[in-house]
């Protein structure tokens, strides 16, 4: 089972050889990912995300239509590679903590490449997890409220992840991403020149027919492609944070 970025080793949560575990959540969570410089966003964050972070896309391996790469939104947390400007020692200093952040130290994985069988995992190399602290995961080999409420968040989650893929694929097909750069200059003069993001291709967007356009309106499109495109503003008040980071 590969593990995605912020968790140490995911293990899949059983009854019995788990059933004394329980959860410090007094623990922050936000140290896992102060090396992350963004994270993936699902498309019903976007309303709350574009206010403080740039919403951009990236390739995301097979899966795309017509044989395209498929794409997936991120929110961008830092302009260098390793550095989230939003995480301050044991604080998340945003407003908005995504979705993708709240989960921890759980997630669904499909077991044995089964697209079919999704379990909750646990990421066992969180130092939260013991046996005498915390809230405990199972009572007498049954999940608790406490895990019933976690298993919830995570099922949302991957609907919302499937949502999403369903529309960027719709991006990705009518062709309205295109790769970009930034550039800017922080406080403490250094250049900096991030690539390998894609943002929308403004003049395909203008130039689509009204059958398109249409399209887009019904699937709610519209409004998320221009939350994207405000959410770019966002890039220069990154640049500002940096500072000296």
């Amino acid at each position: 089972m590969s593990n995605p970025p912020m968790y140490g080793e995911l293990l899949p949560l059983d009854r019995e050889v788990h059933k004394n575990l329980k959860l410090d959540t007094s623990q922050t969570v936000v140290t896992r990912v102060a090396d992350q410089n963004s994270v993936f966003l699902a498309a019903v964050e976007f309303g709350d995300a574009c206010k403080e972070y740039p919403i951009v896309f990236v390739r995301a391996g097979e899966g795309g239509p017509d044989g395209k790469p498929a794409v997936a939104p991120l929110a961008v947390l830092g302009l260098k590679s390793g550095v989230n400007l939003f995480v301050e020692g044991n604080e998340w200093k945003g407003n908005y903590v995504p979705a993708y952040v709240r989960r921890y130290p759980f997630a669904m994985a499909r077991l044995d490449g089964n697209a079919n069988n999704l379990a909750v995992c646990f990421d066992s190399k969180w130092a939260g997890f013991n046996e005498t602290t915390g809230e405990a995961l199972f009572k007498d080999g049954q999940p608790t409220e406490f895990l019933q409420g976690a298993k919830t968040f995570l099922e949302n989650f991957e609907q919302e992840t499937e949502r999403t893929r369903l529309i960027c694929n719709l991006l990705v097909e009518m062709e309205l991403l295109q790769d970009m750069r930034f550039e800017a200059t922080l406080p403490n003069g250094e250049k900096l020149d991030v690539e390998g993001f894609l943002a929308l291709d403004e003049k395909k967007y203008a130039e689509l027919p009204d059958d398109k356009v249409l399209q887009l309106h019904r699937n709610g499109l519209i409004a998320l492609v221009e939350m994207h495109r405000l959410s770019m503003t966002n890039m220069n008040r990154l640049a500002a944070r940096h500072g000296g980071a």
